[in-house]
């Protein structure tokens, strides 16, 4: 080794250190001056021998000013959503189902965590290297921001010591604390930018920002509390993340083992009346069954675990007078009302308007003209009004009447059984829902065609585009004379609207905007019947019979399909050039449908970690659901080395057919 590679070496060594302590250990033992000198002999070194750079250098943690593209990664285990209760006695009955599911008088404990209010992030590591972080995204798949995350001190780059396992996940909370939001609030005032409204908008906020040197000036932090992998290191959460901390890792230290609910109820009361005290902000306390044994045997619902449960403190309530009501229309024709109020501060933001959702919450409230109303903000984010406060009701105020015609376009308001809301059912002439639905079709997720909501408004009033399909007809000559347009913007529209020919099959389906059918079904539909000629030929009973599709959707797709005026907006989109086939080298497609029906665990350890992936694609390939714990639905358990014992167990007590690799790959030969 050459002396300046291990003078580097030394530094980088010393800076990764002086990290750990200072924003996880919160131990700092070097002033600021000598760490920001070591930095720059380090930068100053790297700089005048540039063949030993290393991605994971200190010194590349302040970001890089080239923007960059979100990709879309799907979660090896799936991020699943907790339920979450704001009483006490939901709390005990959550209590009583675990201690009914485990058997008679067996022991457990519970993990007290805090539930920090930030945005959740998934960390993997290979070698001890931090190979990417994907956001939550919908629980499937999540945006690839581990450039962004490599700037957040408190992550390490390379873990400590030696002891850790060759691959695997942790996954915990990005957040900004107190100072950082502050500092950044003063900055934005100082150039006369508004302050951003709280410390989670702002942590979100920045990891998806399309700069990572700008991430890197926000001062985000990261807690990390649950370690996923094939086998884990011990049967116990808290251990477990001990072994973490142990890595470099920053877990919180302000956490409880509590025997019964009773001492689960004393933390959540502490925390309640201390939390104002933290640098940071949180909102509830997780708590979470401490054996991983016991949490394979509880399983899980469709959504959440049933192992864990998270409390939420009651949100802040604020009391406004309200003005009038607001009915707006959405893309597929749904009214929902919306109070305006006095302006009210409530949770670090001013409210002056709040959802009231439909006609039975209006009358269910009783609510009157000028009524004095309380607010509160559902998830401490959207404001919602929970209550009247009758006792200051005006004399002669009247009842508030719900509206029977649409506030746009005139036509009769219907309402169908069993909904909640009244829509417009003039969907071919209703301004808002032509133009909701092409702002729909133009989005990321969907079309990803570079086109806001004031260029499509602009086009619509100028009579250029009436529904989605006019979009492909548009020339740049068409788009420059609207103002705030000029011969660029209008060229490279139209270029975004000539590269979205080249959108997927399934993104397209979600793009047309039928009603109920998401990124989830729109995939789902595409993999099923591969082309929209076969989705449109489909009967309502093929396609409730589709896995994840109920009859609700099927409903609503068929009767979409089988509108005149969709069957020529589906022509002229497919005269236009769009997919509507799926893509045969599409490595999502399932290519047979030999499992279909059949939900499949694969656990253990097989000759590579890729080979454990190479069997969970084979059961998607061939439409197969794959799970991640046993219960009376599984069809059967692919086992290699060391499978989870607690799904064995499981699997033999419910009779479930347990085979080999070998076995499989027989099986799947023969059908």
């Amino acid at each position: 080794m050459t002396q300046p590679e291990h003078k580097i070496r030394q530094l980088r060594d010393f800076l990764d250190d002086c990290n750990y302590k200072y924003y996880v250990l919160a131990r700092p033992d070097v002033s600021d001056y000598e760490y920001d000198m070591k930095m720059r002999e380090l930068q100053d070194l790297e700089a005048q021998y540039p063949e030993y750079d290393d991605p994971d250098s200190p010194s590349h943690r302040v970001g890089s000013d080239v923007n960059q593209e979100f990709q879309q990664v799907e979660h090896r285990y799936p991020m699943l959503s907790l339920a979450n209760t704001y009483s006490e006695g939901e709390l005990r009955d959550f209590d009583a189902r675990i201690r009914k599911l485990l058997p008679e008088g067996e022991e457990f404990q519970y993990s007290c965590e805090l539930k920090f209010d930030g945005t959740s992030i998934s960390l993997t590591y290979h070698d001890g290297r931090l190979v990417r972080a994907l956001t939550r995204g919908d629980g499937q798949k999540g945006d690839d921001v581990t450039q962004n995350v490599r700037t957040i001190k408190s992550i390490p780059l390379r873990l400590n010591g030696s002891g850790y396992p060759d691959d695997f996940e942790i996954r915990g909370e990005i957040l900004m604390p107190h100072d950082s939001f502050q500092r950044l609030n003063a900055e934005r005032l100082e150039i006369g930018e508004q302050p951003l409204a709280n410390c989670r908008n702002a942590a979100a906020g920045a990891l998806k920002t399309q700069n990572s040197a700008a991430v890197a000036k926000r001062g985000l932090d990261c807690y990390l509390y649950y370690l996923l992998m094939d086998t884990l290191p011990t049967d116990s959460h808290t251990d477990n993340l001990a072994l973490a901390k142990s890595w470099g890792f920053k877990v919180s230290d302000n956490t409880k083992l509590a025997r019964n609910i009773d001492e689960v109820w004393d933390f959540i009361n502490y925390w309640d009346n201390e939390r104002e005290k933290l640098p940071y902000d949180i909102d509830g306390i997780v708590l979470k069954v401490d054996s991983m044994t016991q949490r394979d045997r509880l399983g899980f619902t469709a959504k959440t675990p049933r192992w864990a449960i998270a409390y939420k403190f009651k949100a802040e309530e604020a009391a406004a007078k309200l003005l009038s009501i607001d009915y707006q229309v959405g893309r597929t024709g749904i009214v929902t009302p919306v109070a305006n109020l006095t302006p009210v501060h409530l949770a670090g933001t001013i409210v002056k308007r709040a959802t009231l959702n439909n006609a039975d919450f209006i009358q269910n409230l009783g609510l009157h003209t000028g009524d004095t109303v309380y607010i509160e903000k559902g998830g401490e984010i959207i404001p919602k009004i929970t209550r009247v406060d009758e006792t200051l009701r005006e004399p002669g105020a009247t009842p508030i009447k719900y509206i029977d015609k649409c506030p746009v376009c005139g036509a009769t308001l219907v309402r169908n059984d069993g909904e909640a809301g009244y829509y417009c059912p003039n969907y071919e002439n209703c301004p808002p829902q032509i133009m909701g639905k092409v702002i729909h079709f133009v989005t990321r997720k969907a079309m990803d065609i570079n086109c806001g909501e004031a260029t499509i408004e602009q086009l619509y009033n100028a009579h250029l585009v009436n529904d989605i399909a006019d979009l492909y007809s548009l020339k740049a000559s068409d788009i420059e004379p609207l103002e705030r347009q000029g011969r660029k913007s209008a060229e490279n529209l139209v270029q975004s609207i000539e590269k979205s020919k080249q959108v997927p099959f399934d993104r397209v389906l979600y793009a047309l905007g039928i009603r109920y059918v998401g990124e989830g079904a729109a995939r789902v539909l595409a993999r099923k019947f591969r082309d929209i000629d076969a989705l449109a030929s489909a009967s309502t009973d093929a396609l409730a019979a589709t896995n994840e599709i109920g009859e609700t959707i099927a409903a609503t797709v068929f009767e979409w399909m089988h509108n005149e005026v969709n069957i020529r907006l589906i022509q002229r989109l497919k005269e236009a050039g769009l997919q509507f086939v799926l893509d045969v080298a599409d490595d999502d497609a399932p290519k047979s449908d030999r499992l279909a029906g059949k939900n499949i665990i694969v656990t253990g350890s097989f000759a590579t970690p890729q080979r454990r992936a190479e069997l969970e694609k084979m059961v998607e390939d061939n439409d197969g659901k794959l799970q991640s714990g046993v219960n009376a639905k599984t069809t059967f358990v692919v086992a290699g080395a060391k499978p989870g014992a607690s799904k064995v167990q499981k699997a033999e007590k419910l009779g479930i057919k347990i085979i080999t690799e070998e076995e499989f790959l027989a099986m799947m030969e023969k059908e």
